[in-house]
């Protein structure tokens, strides 16, 4: 059992190691051939947002601006869409250790599979009803 817990106490260390690392990180998306550039970081928030002077264009503000508008969300996207991508390269070993966290994978070598404990893996335990007692979420009351 000690060696059970104490697996568990490195794989939650490594685990939070991982997250920092992740939220530290920055990754770049770009739009428009580069004119516009999004820097987010490990979790998903915009940081930086870098606008060539070639995308705008002074004699049609208004086009200007919407093109702009279109290009950072364009470019917040891409940026994006490099987390997520990073977000599953790094947090890939801790989802199979558990079996996906409930996507059906065996679990870890040697170790049952959990899933369908309530109160396991953000799985919320509701209370058996008693005979004498309604069911969770109900009431005698109509008031």
């Amino acid at each position: 059992m000690q060696q059970l817990l104490a697996a568990a106490a490195a794989m939650q260390s490594q685990l939070i190691n991982a997250q920092q690392e992740l939220a530290d990180t920055e990754v770049e998306g770009t739009a428009g051939g580069g004119l516009v550039t999004a820097t987010v970081n490990g979790q998903g928030e915009l940081v930086d947002v870098t606008i060539d002077a070639a995308a705008i264009e002074p004699g049609d503000p208004q086009e200007t601006a919407q093109t702009l508008a279109d290009l950072v969300l364009a470019a917040y996207r891409d940026a994006c869409r490099s987390v997520d991508e990073l977000q599953e390269q790094m947090m890939a070993p801790f989802a199979s250790g558990f079996g996906g966290a409930g996507t059906g994978g065996a679990g870890m070598p040697g170790m049952p599979d959990l899933s369908g404990i309530p109160g396991l893996l953000g799985q919320a335990a509701l209370p058996e009803p008693q005979d004498d007692e309604p069911a969770a979420g109900t009431s005698d009351d109509e008031n």
